[in-house]
């Protein structure tokens, strides 16, 4: 109820701010686990990525987003659960799959930090083993920015990727690399086409 609420509220501010302009929802699957992998450009990104869509999605936030209590109290709300950055974090990596395993939505940065200057940075490979692990499938998304009032913000879901989940043995660093490498070239591809 709270999230569906405050979705409301979310998109009537960037409707009204932001001019925002959603393209592609219908490629994120209506049920069933999925991982949505997003360029990163400003802290408004995870309420603009939840916005845009019907399904309710979980991000990954770095730890330290966690220590601010009444801000913590509301992301854990919304289904935002702590990340370390820069380190495996296997509390969280179970968590993301536990939330694959429920057919839930998992949203992740695969950049791991916004971008200062607005171009895409370097994945990590996080997102990739993820789904590879949960054999779900990756909607790939653009956000085009930048955030100026009143001046647009895009954000366009790509076609998903189907993932196939191999043995657990035979994921490795090769296998989560050229699914990081795929993701990353649709979500440039489509920013190059829109800008």
């Amino acid at each position: 109820m709270l999230y569906a609420s405050l979705r409301i509220a979310v998109r009537s501010f960037f409707s009204f701010f932001y001019r925002w302009k959603v393209e592609g929802v219908h490629h994120i699957p209506k049920e069933g686990p999925v991982v949505i992998c997003a360029n990163h450009i400003s802290n408004l990104d995870p309420p603009l990525l939840g916005a845009a869509m019907d399904r309710r999605i979980h991000f990954m936030a770095k730890q330290e987003l966690f220590r601010i209590p009444l801000f913590s109290m509301l992301i854990r709300v919304l289904g935002a659960f702590p990340v370390k950055r820069g380190s495996g974090d296997l509390q969280a990596l179970k968590q993301a799959l536990r939330l694959l395993q429920e057919e839930k939505v998992l949203g992740i940065f695969p950049e791991g930090t916004r971008s200062r200057d607005g171009k895409l940075g370097r994945a990590h490979t996080g997102a990739a083993l993820i789904a590879l692990r949960a054999g779900a499938p990756v909607v790939p998304a653009a956000i085009i920015g930048p955030y100026r009032l009143f001046r647009p913000v895009r954000i366009i879901f790509g076609q998903p990727i189907e993932v196939t989940s191999p043995a657990r043995e035979k994921i490795g660093m090769k296998e989560a690399a050229a699914l990081t490498d795929r993701i990353m070239n649709e979500i440039k591809q489509m920013i190059d086409q829109h800008r």
